[in-house]
């Protein structure tokens, strides 16, 4: 049996306020090539196909007529929802999802049948898989309750929770030897490398889980959530496919990619990285104005998105001549080295009695600003007001 995973599409996300719906076009167009080339029985999507929970028509749009064209390769498709995406509004998909032969799980139901899905590959091998959308702390024993709980089991941790869910609907799903044991769940594992653009709250406190959650029968866990490709230590093969795009500057050392798996019911899961093209880089700057400016000559046009931290002291002006310099950069920082230290910017001066000019001048010594123009400026805007 072979496995497309990916994960962590992310379609809507802007940077900076700009738009990047070309760019996400292109990753996933990237992803169904792969499909063509690769020939899949099994396409599994762990998770964020949007990146907010009231995605725009335009990203409804993309996501569907993406899972659409991996159908088309002659995959069996299962997605499922990740804590980006509004579970409710991918189940009022289902309708679509099912005409199209798509799978696609939102929410946990009340319905544990619901979450065992199962299928036969061209070559007659049978799979069954236990899909797990994102699950918040809160709705844990809410989804448990499907179950008999003890008072014990209804006060235990997030980790305890899903580990009893998912313990529970493989006994269910994993009971035929001959059949390819498979998971996909969407959450964050205790050891897992973040990506550098998720969301922290979902990511650590009590949502990290070990991978101990994971039954050891399984062949194949397919997880979503951190945005960087990775194989976890456990007792099945565990796994992140990684996010087709960087969603931020936090993750422009990342490796666009999806993973493919062989695996049957006899043997263990083979996984390989599959790349994917780089659609626009992100790239990170630093050096004073001087020194960017020789990194502009040297380097020429450039098609990435910038990020750059200045090396000067802060002062008006300053945004306007890095943007001269990189049209494209997106985000200008003055570099941390640059602005006093937290002791300095401890030390308030006294506010009463002072004038507002006064007051004004102090901030922005107290912020690293010492800038003659601006100063200037308030002053001419406070007296304009003040008259």
């Amino acid at each position: 049996m072979r496995i497309l995973h990916t994960s962590d599409w992310h379609v809507g996300k802007v940077l900076k306020g700009r738009s990047r719906t070309g760019e996400q076009i292109a990753a996933l167009h990237a992803v169904v090539q792969i499909a063509q080339a690769e020939q899949p029985d099994l396409i599994i999507v762990a998770g964020d196909l949007f990146d907010v929970a009231a995605p725009s028509p335009e990203a409804t749009k993309i996501v569907t007529r993406a899972l659409s064209a991996l159908r088309a390769t002659g995959a069996q498709v299962l997605a499922i929802a990740g804590n980006h995406d509004n579970g409710a509004a991918l189940d009022a998909l289902r309708a679509w999802a099912d005409a199209a032969g798509i799978i696609l799980r939102g929410r946990v139901s009340d319905n544990p049948a619901d979450h065992i899905v199962s299928g036969t590959t061209k070559d007659g091998e049978a799979w069954r898989c236990v899909a797990l959308p994102f699950l918040s702390q809160r709705y844990a024993v809410r989804a448990l309750e499907m179950f008999d709980l003890t008072e014990a089991e209804a006060q235990a941790t997030y980790a305890d929770h899903l580990a009893r869910l998912m313990a529970r609907l493989a006994e269910q799903a994993f009971a035929d030897p001959k059949t390819v044991n498979l998971l996909t769940a969407h959450l964050t594992v205790v050891g897992g490398t973040m990506g550098g653009g998720e969301r922290d709250a979902h990511c650590i406190l009590g949502y990290a889980v070990p991978s101990s959650v994971f039954p050891s029968n399984a062949h194949y866990v397919a997880l979503g959530h951190l945005h960087r490709a990775q194989l976890l230590p456990g007792a099945c093969p565990i796994r992140y496919s990684g996010s087709p795009i960087a969603v931020d500057f936090g993750e422009q050392e990342n490796r666009p990619s999806v993973t493919m798996v062989e695996v049957t019911a006899q043997t263990s899961a083979q996984a390989r990285t599959v790349e994917l093209p780089t659609v626009t880089p992100l790239r990170t700057l630093r050096g004073t104005l001087e020194e960017l400016a020789a990194q502009a000559e040297a380097q020429g046009e450039d098609d990435a998105w910038l990020r750059v931290y200045v090396a000067e002291a802060p002062r008006a002006g300053l945004r306007e001549q890095v943007q001269e310099l990189y049209p494209r950069a997106l985000e200008i920082r003055v570099d941390p080295s640059m602005l006093p230290d937290a002791a300095t910017r401890a030390a308030r001066p006294q506010r009463s009695g002072r004038s507002a000019p006064e007051l004004f001048s102090d901030y922005l010594t107290h912020r690293g600003h010492e800038d003659t123009a601006t100063k200037n400026l308030f002053d001419r805007l406070y007296t304009e007001v003040a008259g």
